[in-house]
């Protein structure tokens, strides 16, 4: 007789085959990885792989809604914060999002190699439409509240948030392509800054913010940036701190 499997050992077992996918994911790539792999890596049989998921497609469709949840947990309370107004909920997501980032700049830094390789443009583009439809309707909720307080401007919330998001997330393509690019120029840090200048001003035109109420990203930030590619701090940078590896990425935009 098959041996029963309460909900605990199920969510264990099936968050063990989730992180070893990730991690086989972030070594040798979605397209390169396969089922197999994951048996051999956790000595398990097919059948008990099958127990779980029942595709390939299917693995990487719940890795993906997981790393979304991990997302939802760090910014959902802040979009939901009744004390703060809609610039100032913008403000704190972005601070938010910028500190855990340049924290682990290293690890991510990593990890943006293996993301935009070409085995893992299915990965990516699957993780980004992922994160779109969890956050434009948070974002969108935010922009209501922003022109009913009469501190944004734009008739549109729902398609001002993807409009912001797309541009959010280009942003972070950008930066992304620049940072893989071999070797330092004299010019990198006056790139980061305009270019970090020029999505905030794009997005605040888009919800109709004040210019200057939303900063994406302050300047101790993208100092350590363009630290990790020029592999020396520019000059008047502050030494950066440690990097610390999450055990698993948020989703966050």
């Amino acid at each position: 007789m098959a041996r029963t499997i309460n909900e605990d050992e199920y969510a264990v077992k099936r968050n063990q085959i989730l992180d070893v996918a990730q991690r086989l994911i972030y070594t040798c790539g979605y397209e390169q990885m396969s089922i197999q792999d994951i048996l051999d890596e956790l000595n398990i049989s097919k059948g008990a792989f099958y127990h779980y998921f029942d595709s390939k497609p299917a693995l990487l469709d719940a890795l993906i809604s997981r790393i979304g949840s991990e997302g939802e947990q760090l910014l959902y309370p802040i979009l939901d914060d009744a004390h703060l107004n809609a610039i100032g909920k913008l403000q704190v997501y972005f601070d938010t999002v910028g500190r855990w980032k340049t924290a682990q700049k290293t690890y991510l830094m990593a990890l943006t190699r293996v993301l935009y390789s070409d085995d893992n443009v299915l990965y990516r583009t699957k993780m980004v439409a992922a994160m779109s439809a969890r956050f434009i309707p948070r974002l969108a909720a935010v922009i209501s509240e922003g022109v009913n307080e009469g501190l944004l401007h734009n008739a549109h919330p729902d398609q001002a948030a993807s409009i912001a998001l797309s541009m959010i997330l280009a942003l972070g393509d950008t930066l992304a392509l620049w940072l893989l690019q071999p070797g330092a120029r004299d010019d990198d840090l006056q790139y980061f800054e305009t270019t970090v200048a020029a999505y905030t001003d794009a997005i605040e035109r888009v919800l109709g913010a004040a210019g200057g109420s939303i900063q994406l990203m302050d300047t101790t930030a993208i100092r350590e940036w363009v630290q990790v590619k020029t592999g020396a701090p520019p000059s008047g940078a502050p030494p950066s701190p440690a990097a610390n590896r999450p055990g698993r990425d948020a989703g966050v935009p």
